[in-house]
């Protein structure tokens, strides 16, 4: 009980710190949020599209007026596209977001920890390449995907899962396993 308890509460700091590094003095997202010059035209044609706050894809099918796919792609083909997060109004819920993301990375921990004693023979190496294998199937079933549905980067989020799920194996393969 003992290693749980303290394999998931210092591997869920060692996953909010790394997180937090990487997003703000790393910069490793940097390019997943980009600046543009056109943000104030490209914000207030969407605030007088009158959207509701929501994610879009542009251009999709109208399910009202539906159209056939060939009809579609001879439309759509060879023009801009877009991803749209749309919020109506910006807030600074940096702390609540960073309690939630805290609280996140603290369960991960636990269950990771809960998991990985289960194993009556563990050792630093196998610890460890579970911890990275965690990573690479959390980085491939999410961001992966999704970059290459809507053709996006996500290298940054592959740099995350391979040094945050390392670090936190390096931690628990030393603590984890029964020292003789």
């Amino acid at each position: 009980m003992k290693k749980l308890i303290i394999g998931g509460i210092v591997s869920g700091i060692i996953l909010f710190v790394w997180q937090s590094l990487s997003w703000t003095a790393l910069n490793i997202h940097g390019s997943q949020t980009q600046y543009t010059a056109a943000q104030t035209d490209i914000l207030q044609a969407l605030a007088d599209a009158n959207l509701m706050e929501g994610q879009y894809f542009v251009p999709t099918l109208d399910p009202a007026n539906p159209i056939s796919n060939e009809e579609y792609y001879s439309r759509y083909v060879g023009k801009p596209w877009a991803t749209i997060n749309y919020h109506e109004s910006m807030e600074n819920t940096m702390t609540m977001n960073m309690i939630r993301g805290f609280t996140a990375d603290l369960f991960v921990a636990f269950l990771l920890c809960f998991v990985l004693l289960k194993n009556p023979s563990l050792n630093f190496g196998n610890v460890f390449l579970t911890c990275i294998a965690i990573g690479i199937i959390s980085y491939i079933t999410i961001p992966y995907m999704n970059s290459i549905w809507f053709q996006g980067n996500s290298i940054p989020d592959l740099i995350d899962a391979i040094v945050q799920w390392s670090l936190v194996g390096g931690f628990l393969g030393w603590l984890l396993p029964n020292k003789k």
